[in-house]
């Protein structure tokens, strides 16, 4: 799907520039592009599902709902979401 591809370019262009940014030291600014790496593919897994949303926490939650809970992806993978904005918060 378009939408999909979309956002996948978008994740690549964030973590790029999180791993510029960390190289350079700006650790904080590089913890907030990784999350928005991270919550983009999120983004591109329900886009796939005809889902979308506009807040972190719904995207969050209807993640958990449609992969974590389904078994599709491990549980692991909601935790380090859930994570990545609470180290965003941190470095921001």
């Amino acid at each position: 799907m378009p939408e999909q591809a979309d956002v996948r370019r978008q994740a690549h262009d964030s973590l790029a520039v999180a791993k510029m940014l960390d190289a350079q030291g700006y650790h904080g600014c590089a913890a907030s592009r990784a999350y928005d790496t991270i919550c983009y593919l999120t983004e591109a897994f329900l886009l796939g599902q005809g889902l979308a949303f506009s807040r972190h926490s719904a995207v969050h939650a209807a993640f958990g709902e449609h992969f974590v809970k389904t078994g599709v992806v491990p549980s692991e993978f909601h935790r380090y979401l859930i994570r990545g904005m609470e180290v965003r918060h941190a470095g921001d």
